[in-house]
């Protein structure tokens, strides 16, 4: 594949995850609400469902050359929220709030870790054997 190519496939793919994006809002703005009428937790298990539905689409719509890039962001983005984690354990003042906050902080470590090994790795296939 030329870069123009990739350029193109990227381009439709991110149209198609806007276009997601945009059906999750509606959605949002149809059960919202019925969720702020009920408690907070249903509210945000609400939103909680609907990230994870956009985010399964766009994650396995991604063709394998756009795999490293997307990578990238997904260490970037599970840095931010081991600062939020980080936050979250120092700041709580209850002991289940500082143990989801340290569990929190322990998984996305793990996921960032995981995420540069498979870069790596990835990145290495490019590499010239014997070179």
């Amino acid at each position: 594949m030329n870069p123009t190519e990739l350029a193109t496939q990227a381009q439709s793919m991110a149209q198609r995850a806007l276009e997601l994006a945009e059906q999750a809002r509606r959605a949002a703005e149809v059960a919202a609400p019925v969720a702020a009428a009920a408690e907070p937790f249903l509210y945000l298990l609400t939103i909680f469902l609907l990230a994870c539905f956009v985010g399964y689409h766009v994650v396995w719509n991604v063709t394998p050359a756009l795999h490293s890039p997307l990578m990238g962001v997904t260490n970037a983005i599970s840095s931010v929220i081991v600062v939020g984690a980080i936050l979250a354990a120092g700041t709580a003042e209850g002991t289940v709030a500082r143990i989801f906050g340290f569990l929190g902080v322990t998984l996305a470590a793990v996921n960032i870790f995981g995420g540069f090994m498979v870069t790596r790795r990835m990145l290495a296939m490019f590499k010239k054997k014997g070179g």
